[in-house]
This record gives structure tokens, C-alpha cells and sequence, in this order.
């Protein structure tokens, strides 16, 4: 397994926007279905959205549906998670893995990556 690295968290005012993304050092996402997770002190970490390695079938949670948008690059060596209109209850720490993804379902399973450190996001109100 790689594990995997992410960035581009920070703090925010609610409204405000930022872009997480997610590589992992010399493994190619192409052929692999990858999600973003978050988790909030006290709380599960959750499935946020989640992508098909062929990018044809997209999962969002309810509470981000319209406000955040997963994609991935040409070359598929990085997964990203568009963040607008932030609330203070997106407020958690965000990891990307590998995924099982179906209409209307979204799991980590992770056969080839491994659980990076996370990226903070924190939304003040």
C-alpha cells in the first residue's frame, strides 16, 4: 500500500472557498476509484465525494451536494475536492483513498492506498 498525501486545507469564513488535492508518491490513481473523507472531533469519518476511475459515476454526501465538486487531472496522478460556500459545519479533517463506488454508495476500500494525515479544513461563522 502508498499512502497518500494531502493538502490545501486552511481556515476560512464561512462562504469562502478552498481546493483539497490528493497524490500519492509514485502510484497512478488512473485505474482507481478515489474518494475524499472527513472527520470531525467526536465523529466517524464519513464519505464527503467520491469519484469512478473512469470518472462516470460521481457520489456526494447530502450536505455538500451543490457546493462541492470531485475531479482528477489528464495524467489521473491527482484527485482533487472543490470546496465553495463552506459552512462552519464542514469544519473536520479530510482525507482521500481509495473507494467502491456505486449509484448512490460510496466506502473506502483500500487495496493499493493507505490513510495519509489528513488536511484541517476549519470554517469559522
Amino acid at each position: 500500500q502508498v499512502q497518500v498525501e494531502e493538502s490545501g486545507g486552511g481556515s476560512v469564513q464561512a462562504g469562502g472557498s478552498l481546493r483539497l488535492s490528493c497524490t500519492a508518491p509514485g502510484l497512478s490513481f488512473a485505474d482507481y476509484n478515489m474518494g475524499w473523507f472527513r472527520q470531525a472531533p467526536g465523529k466517524e469519518r464519513e464519505a464527503v465525494s467520491c469519484m469512478s476511475w473512469t470518472g462516470e459515476t460521481t457520489y456526494y454526501t447530502d450536505s455538500v451536494k451543490g457546493r462541492f465538486t470531485v475531479s482528477r487531472d489528464n495524467a489521473k496522478v491527482t484527485v482533487y475536492l472543490q470546496m465553495n460556500s463552506l459552512k462552519p459545519e464542514d469544519t473536520a479533517r479530510y482525507f482521500c483513498g481509495q473507494v467502491a463506488i456505486g449509484h448512490g454508495y460510496c466506502y473506502a476500500s483500500q487495496v493499493r492506498t493507505s490513510w495519509g494525515p489528513g488536511t484541517q479544513v476549519t470554517v469559522s461563522s
